[in-house]
């Protein structure tokens, strides 16, 4: 694809998405050594494929074999500090230094790439297409922001495939660093306003986005968006919608039946009949449009689309069931999602109530990052009151220092439904323990999976991560 440095060095190598370019490397025969701020699991499988990581900010533990400028890139994310030793000592030592998306910048100007965008949905859209193209004669290599359950891993990877599957983050304006054959944009609902200022400066980034799409490809846009695309000349517009109707790709004659849920995917070619989701809920429906899309352009059949479908399972922490009612004695059910927008904590309890229809839904949702919470408080507000109860959470600072009078109790104070409590995330296993529940669902961008084996034993009585 691209002539590779011998060494690669990865500052923050413990990141979902650092961790896929850190195997990638790896598996392309470079030298890659990083640095963490702490162990975790997906740090210590890192080295047990190869890697050499650090978790001290020391530059002395830098391995000698990456201090040759010459041969060893650098490559950082945004959420390390400035005043990092270790990105320190290579910038002043004059060695190439890039971010992430830089690196993966350099891989789609080598490759055949669909790059996926968008506010929400993005994972699972680009989960779904990289499970499409691996299970067809495409073949991918995948650079994701989940890890897909399918394979238990961020990266799949295929040396012979001309095709790359990126998800294309927008923090930072980090896709604007990519050079899509196929792009796709999911959604466009203000966020990361620290960055981009506001709605305007949100929305002028994607529509920056969209000139990068490569002459002869496509871009590939939800209806009913503010994008405005800025597309070179040659490059199609295709839009696209769940059973609304509206995209020249679309669902129609969608029907559930004994938790399965069944659709066709129409488009201006025919219409792939009796497609059946391996995640069976609402919001899914129009992702598999857009993932079906993007697959079939790159080169997938029918059958392909329909087999990639059913057996998707879906990314870890994207709808995310742990436990179904007839799986345990007490009858509940237990699901995690990373919604951390409004629009997305609304569609994921429409969803379960979907799914669910009669049995009382109780949301744990923790506010990720201050910004986000000063800036759509009434909005998320909004969005949970639709559950039957709510546990609410502080807020989960992530890369950001306090604001002063912003905390979880904005969003709280403005809730409508009657049953709601704020606690802090130390006291919630023990909350589950005394209270009875039907449906539990926890959502969020921060970090209440390490809690899950727990919330899972409490709310169940089962002692093992998941019951038997």
């Amino acid at each position: 694809m691209f002539s590779d440095p011998k060494s690669l060095y990865f500052v923050g190598a413990g990141g979902i998405g650092m961790a896929n370019l850190v195997r990638y490397f790896l598996a392309r025969g470079a030298r890659v050594a990083g640095y963490d701020l702490t162990p975790s699991d997906l740090t210590r499988a890192l080295e047990k494929e190869g890697a050499r990581i650090t978790y001290a900010d020391d530059a002395a533990t830098i391995p000698e074999e990456f201090r040759n400028q010459t041969e060893t890139l650098v490559v950082y994310t945004p959420a390390v500090p400035a005043d990092n030793h270790i990105l320190t000592y290579f910038r002043n030592g004059g060695f190439e230094v890039v971010k992430r998306a830089a690196l993966l910048g350099r891989i789609t100007r080598h490759s055949q790439s669909i790059c996926v965008a968008g506010s929400h949905g993005k994972t699972t859209v680009s989960t779904m297409i990289a499970h499409i193209l691996e299970g067809s004669e495409v073949k991918c290599n995948a650079f994701l922001g989940g890890i897909a359950r399918n394979y238990n891993s961020n990266l799949l990877l295929n040396l012979r495939s001309p095709w790359s599957v990126i998800e294309a983050d927008e923090y930072d304006r980090s896709f604007h660093q990519l050079l899509p054959r196929i792009a796709v944009v999911t959604s466009t609902d203000p966020d990361h306003l620290d960055i981009y200022g506001d709605e305007e400066g949100y929305l002028e980034g994607f529509a920056h986005f969209t000139s990068l799409i490569q002459p002869g490809g496509c871009l590939i846009a939800h209806t009913g968006l503010k994008l405005r695309p800025r597309l070179a000349e040659g490059v199609r517009l295709i839009t696209y919608s769940g059973p609304e109707a509206e995209g020249e790709w679309h669902a129609e004659n969608v029907r559930y039946d004994d938790g399965h849920l069944f659709f066709d995917i129409v488009h201006p070619e025919g219409r792939i009949a009796d497609v059946e989701l391996g995640v069976p809920i609402e919001i899914n429906i129009t992702n598999a449009v857009a993932a079906a899309c993007a697959s079939r352009i790159a080169g997938a059949n029918d059958d392909d689309i329909r087999l990639g479908l059913k057996t998707f399972l879906g990314a870890k922490r994207r709808f995310e069931i742990w436990e179904l009612p007839d799986q345990n004695p007490r009858g509940v059910a237990l699901i995690d999602d990373y919604a951390h927008s409004p629009h997305e904590v609304e569609a994921s309890i429409r969803s379960v109530k979907k799914l669910f229809p009669g049995r009382e839904l109780t949301v744990v949702f923790q506010p990720h990052l201050y910004t986000r919470t000063r800036d759509f408080a009434p909005e998320f507000a909004e969005a949970l009151s639709a559950a039957d109860r709510v546990v609410l959470l502080q807020i989960y600072p992530a890369r950001e220092k306090p604001i002063e009078g912003v905390t979880s109790k904005i969003i709280y104070d403005r809730l409508k439904c009657k049953k709601r409590v704020l606690i802090e995330r130390e006291d919630l296993v023990n909350y589950i323990k005394n209270s009875n529940f039907e449906i539990l669902m926890t959502l969020g961008a921060a970090n209440l999976d390490v809690l899950l084996p727990e919330i899972h034993a409490a709310l169940t009585g089962c002692d093992s991560e998941k019951c038997d």
